[in-house]
C-alpha cells in the first residue's frame, strides 16, 4: 500500500515538473516571437526614401507579412504615421480596387498619401492634403500578386477572387498587429475606391464576426469609408447607362442596347452582346476621361487600344500613373521600401489577375445592411464627375437597401463657404452618403481639398457635413456698423482672406471664409 502512495506521489511530482517545464517553453516561445516582432519592425522602418522631401515629421514603415507559408504568398504594406503624437491618432486600412490594382500606386501615390511623384518619377513633394494628418494610413497591396505582393505559387494569381482576398487581408492584419502591437484595440477604419466596394464590406464583415463575444477586439473597427464603390451589379449597371445618356455622352440606340443587354450581366465579365454595346458607347464617348468626363483623355504611352479598355478596370486610370511607374521602378525605391519584385517590372494594375479573378459577388447589400445592423459607421461618398461607377448607380444601390432616412438631401458647405456637393443620412446617422462636386472617380486626386474636409468629419464620428454657408452664418453675426467697418477695413489693408479654425479632437479642421469683398 505503502508503495502504491509513494508511486503516485511520483506520477504526481512528474507531471507537475512537466507541465512546468511546458509553460516556460511556452513562454520562451511567445517572449522570442515579440522580439521577433521588434526586430522586424524596426527593420521594416525607413530611413529615407530617394528624392523624398528633407525634415519630415512622421515615421514610416513598409514590408512584408506572410498570409500563407505554405503557397508562399506575402502581401506588402506601406505605413506613414501621423505627425507627432501619432498614438492619438486612429489607424486607417486604405484599399484600392480593380481588382488587381496597387493601393501603393493609387491611394498611396496619388491619392491620401504624404506624397506626389514629380514629372521626372525621381523626385518626391508633400502633399498639403494628405490623410496621414488626421490619421496613421497602412496602405495594402492586395491580393497577392498585386504591386509589391507577391506569391511563390504562382496558380494563386489564376484562382484568386473576392474569398481568398478577404481572408487573407484578415489575417495580414492580425499578423502585423503582432509587429506593431501598440496599435491593437485602437479606433480602426477602412477606405477605398472602386472594387474595394466589394473588399471593405466583407473585410469589415470577417472583423465584426470574429469580434463577437470579445469585450476588447483587438481589431477595433469603427466604421468604414468608400468612394465610387462597386456594390451592386444591377443597381451600377444601371446607373451606369442613366449617368452616360443623361449627360449626352452616348445615343439613344446605344442606351436601349445597354438596357437591353446589361441589366442583368456582371460588372467584371459582362456578356459578348453587353460587352459589345459596352464598346458602342465607348466608341461614342470621344476624347475624354471617362473616370473624369470634364477632362481629355490621356493616351500619352499607350495605344488608343490600351487606353480604350484600361476604363474597364474599375480603378485603372492610365492617365496619372506614368510618373508613380517610373518611381516604383527604380531599384534605389526598392531598397528603400524593402520591396522585392516578382517580375520584370512593376506595374500599377495586374492583367493576369483581373483577367482571371473568380468569385465576384453580384451584390455586398446584404453585407452592408448586416454591418448596420451592428451598429458600424458607414460613409460613402461619389465624384459627380465619375463616369466609371457614377454616383446615379450608388443612389441606386442605397436605395434599393430601403433604409429610414434621418436627414434629407441637402447641399454640404466646405472651406470657401461654396458647395461642396450634397449628402443625405440614413438611418440614425449610421450610413452617411456624399457627392463631391467636380470630381473624379480618384476624388482625393481631383478633389484633394474636399476629400480631406469630408475625410475629418468622417473620424470626428460626425453624421452629416456643413449643414450650411459659412458666409451666412459669418454675416449674421456681425450688426450692420460692425459689418461695414470690416468690409472699408478690408477693402483698405486687410488680407482678401479670412481664415477661421475650429479646433476639433483629431486636428483643427480648416473654415476658412473668403474676403468680403
Amino acid at each position: 500500500m505503502m508503495i502504491i502512495t509513494r508511486s503516485r506521489k511520483w506520477v504526481t511530482l512528474y507531471q507537475c515538473i512537466f507541465l512546468l517545464s511546458m509553460i516556460i517553453a511556452l513562454l520562451d516561445v511567445v517572449m522570442s516571437s515579440s522580439e521577433d516582432a521588434k526586430e522586424q519592425k524596426m527593420r521594416d522602418r525607413i530611413l529615407s526614401l530617394p528624392g523624398q522631401p528633407p525634415n519630415l515629421n512622421f515615421s514610416q514603415f513598409s514590408g512584408y507579412v506572410t498570409v500563407n507559408s505554405a503557397a508562399g504568398r506575402a502581401l506588402f504594406y506601406w505605413l506613414t504615421e501621423a505627425p507627432t503624437p501619432s498614438d492619438t491618432k486612429p489607424l486607417v486600412l486604405w484599399l484600392n480596387g480593380g481588382p488587381g490594382c496597387s493601393s501603393i500606386a493609387y491611394g498611396a501615390s496619388e491619392e491620401v498619401g504624404p506624397f506626389r511623384v514629380n514629372p521626372d518619377g525621381k523626385t518626391l513633394r508633400l502633399n498639403p492634403y494628405a490623410w496621414n494628418l488626421d490619421a496613421n494610413l497602412l496602405f495594402l497591396d492586395s491580393p497577392a500578386g498585386v504591386g509589391f505582393s507577391y506569391t511563390n505559387t504562382s496558380s494563386d494569381e489564376l484562382t484568386v477572387g473576392d474569398k481568398r482576398t478577404g481572408e487573407d487581408a484578415y489575417r495580414f492584419l492580425v499578423r502585423w498587429m503582432e509587429r506593431f502591437p501598440e496599435y491593437k484595440e485602437r479606433p480602426f477604419y477602412i477606405a477605398g475606391e472602386s472594387y474595394a466596394g466589394h473588399y471593405i464590406p466583407q473585410l469589415a464583415q470577417l472583423i465584426v464576426n470574429r469580434n463577437k463575444g470579445t469585450k476588447t477586439p483587438i481589431i477595433n473597427l469603427k466604421g468604414i469609408l468608400m468612394g465610387n464603390p462597386l456594390v451592386d451589379d444591377y443597381n451600377d449597371n444601371k446607373g451606369m447607362r442613366e449617368y452616360w445618356w443623361n449627360h449626352g455622352l452616348i445615343s439613344d440606340e446605344t442606351y436601349f442596347e445597354l438596357t437591353k443587354w446589361c441589366l442583368n450581366d456582371t460588372i467584371l465579365f459582362p456578356k459578348p452582346n453587353c460587352d459589345n454595346a459596352l464598346n458602342q458607347a465607348f466608341s461614342e464617348f470621344g476624347d475624354i476621361d471617362p473616370y473624369n468626363i470634364d477632362r481629355p483623355a490621356c493616351t500619352k504611352g499607350s495605344s488608343s487600344n490600351e487606353w480604350r479598355q484600361a476604363w474597364r478596370y474599375r480603378g485603372n486610370d492610365e492617365c496619372v500613373t506614368g510618373y508613380t511607374r517610373k518611381y516604383m521602378n527604380d531599384p534605389n525605391v526598392h531598397k528603400a521600401l524593402h520591396a522585392r519584385l516578382n517580375r520584370t517590372s512593376w506595374t500599377s494594375c495586374s492583367r493576369v489577375i483581373r483577367k482571371n479573378w473568380k468569385d465576384s459577388p453580384k451584390s455586398m447589400l446584404p453585407i452592408l445592411k448586416e454591418l448596420l445592423q451592428a451598429h458600424l459607421r458607414i460613409w460613402i461618398f461619389s465624384g459627380d464627375s465619375d463616369g466609371v461607377l457614377p454616383l446615379s448607380g450608388t443612389r441606386h444601390s442605397i436605395n434599393a437597401m430601403k433604409l429610414k432616412t434621418s436627414k434629407r438631401w441637402y447641399p454640404w458647405y466646405h472651406s470657401h463657404g461654396l458647395v461642396g456637393g450634397w449628402s443625405q443620412v440614413y438611418e440614425g446617422g449610421l450610413l452617411t452618403y456624399a457627392t463631391v462636386r467636380a470630381a473624379g472617380h480618384e476624388v482625393p486626386l481631383s478633389q484633394p481639398r474636399l476629400a480631406f474636409f469630408l475625410f475629418s468629419h468622417f473620424l470626428a464620428s460626425s453624421s452629416h457635413l456643413s449643414l450650411s454657408s459659412p458666409f451666412s452664418s459669418f454675416f449674421l453675426s456681425f450688426h450692420f456698423s460692425e459689418l461695414f467697418f470690416l468690409c472699408f477695413y478690408s477693402y483698405n489693408s486687410a488680407p482678401r482672406e479670412i481664415y477661421i479654425f475650429e479646433q476639433k479632437k483629431k486636428r483643427d479642421i480648416y473654415l476658412g471664409l473668403m474676403a468680403v469683398l
